[in-house]
């Protein structure tokens, strides 16, 4: 049982893994609104005061989304390369076209997650009301007693109101949703036309075909995959070796035995080969044959960040 559970959860993470970034980005969306569901239930309590219901619907919009943004900036492995490519090198090398598409790429990627925390807000329509139930004007609620102000509008997303007031906290509620909601799908209005033509613009102004777009995505995918697992294989191995030379044995299980009868390490890598192969990358050609990742340069030994007479940047953000 234990082993079927094993494969099946095996195949679920080859399977995600093999697959384009829209599913990461609906798994987020899915997680995000998960996530607020739950928020609002056990989170959610309007102060139904003057001044405070403003800040704490904007709050309960703002704050979550602006987390989510920085949790995903910070989960971007395109962040970590522009640090690592402008501490080492600096972005002289990029063209205005590369640097845009880097930075909407980090930023695309980020947003998902804080986006769909505000279309469901919006949606749901409780924050909003909580937020603007003060700010409406009396004079536009039929027969609204006058010995009423914005202390009393301000308690309408409670329950605590005066009896009389009941018929207008629920024409109240029913504009603020209304406009709440509304809100809501013109903003999914808005992200699926960005989407669409920012899809449209990448694959116009992209400089591959679209057999070469795939085969370039199948080939950093299967490279990531490689590296991380025999930089885990080495690094076990090279930690063998160094508590084996210290104490004069080591423990190993026979699986991790196996491995270091298979594979002798004998040093690492230098500083300088590490650096080579960390940063952006941007696809290139040299001398009309493609170079696929930063690995893929420095293992065919070219030199260079930037275009030159024997290499053709194409300003192509790898995704």
């Amino acid at each position: 049982m234990a082993a079927l559970i094993t494969e099946n959860f095996r195949f679920l993470s080859l399977f995600f893994k093999s697959k384009d970034v829209m599913i990461f980005n609906g798994l987020v969306a899915l997680g995000t609104v998960g996530s607020q569901e739950l928020f609002s239930v056990v989170a959610f309590h309007c102060p139904c005061s003057p001044a405070r219901n403003y800040i704490y619907g904007l709050a309960a919009i703002g704050v979550p989304a602006l987390a989510l943004f920085l949790i995903g900036v910070i989960w971007n492995n395109h962040t970590w390369n522009l640090v690592a490519e402008c501490h080492k090198r600096g972005a002289k090398n990029f063209s205005a076209a590369a640097t845009f598409l880097l930075f909407g790429s980090i930023i695309g990627r980020a947003a998902v997650a804080p986006v769909t925390w505000s279309v469901i807000s919006l949606l749901r329509g409780e924050a909003y009301v909580c937020a603007l139930s003060e700010f409406v004007d009396p004079a536009s609620l039929d027969k609204f007693p006058s010995r009423y102000g914005p202390e009393t509008l301000a308690r309408f997303p409670c329950k605590d109101i005066p009896g009389n007031l009941t018929s207008f906290k629920e024409e109240v509620i029913r504009r603020l949703r209304y406009e709440s909601q509304l809100f809501g799908w013109l903003l999914i209005g808005v992200i699926a036309v960005l989407v669409f033509l920012t899809k449209c613009l990448k694959h116009c102004c992209s400089p591959l075909s679209y057999r070469q777009e795939g085969y370039w995505s199948q080939y950093r995918s299967s490279e990531a995959k490689l590296f991380e697992r025999t930089a885990e294989v080495h690094s076990k191995i090279l930690a063998a070796n160094n508590v084996k030379q210290f104490f004069g044995f080591v423990a190993l299980n026979k699986e991790e035995k196996e491995l270091v009868e298979e594979f002798p390490v004998e040093g690492v890598q230098p500083s300088p080969q590490w650096n080579a192969i960390t940063g952006v990358y941007i696809y290139r050609e040299n001398q009309g044959f493609p170079l696929y990742s930063r690995l893929h340069k420095w293992a065919k030994g070219v030199e260079g960040n930037g275009p030159g007479p024997d290499g053709q940047e194409m300003v192509f953000l790898a995704t």
